[in-house]
């Protein structure tokens, strides 16, 4: 079993910036790919962000292709989203998971945590 819990979210205006974290407990983390997806109200959990085992290979949802950031740091079991340039449609709640590869689809996740409200005011 693998715990996570984000942190990191908030109200920020558009052209701002918020960094995630969301920290890992309980099996190796160091051997997941981590993912990032979104949640708005009333829409389906959409693919964001991801990141391989070592941090090499990432992929992008191309709605946030050059204004976000996905890392990780396995020492500390933890994986980060640096969001820039924040838009209104950025509003949503934020999730991590983990999987056993880098995928843009939420059936390849085995593990999420609880989800971290972002709200960006126009």
């Amino acid at each position: 079993q693998v715990q996570l819990v984000e942190s990191g979210g908030g109200l920020v205006q558009a052209g701002g910036s918020l960094r995630l974290s969301c920290v890992a407990s309980g099996r190796t983390f160091s051997i997941y790919a981590m993912g990032w997806f979104h949640q708005a109200p009333g829409k389906e959990r959409e693919f964001v962000a991801a990141i391989n085992w070592s941090g090499s290979s990432t992929r992008y949802a191309d709605s946030v292709k050059g204004r976000f950031t996905i890392s990780r740091d396995n020492a500390k079991s933890t994986v980060y989203l640096q969001m820039n340039s924040l838009k209104p449609e950025d509003t949503a709640v934020y999730y991590c998971a983990a999987g056993p590869r880098t995928s843009a689809y939420t059936s390849h996740y085995n593990y999420w945590g609880q989800g971290t409200q972002v709200t960006v005011s126009s």
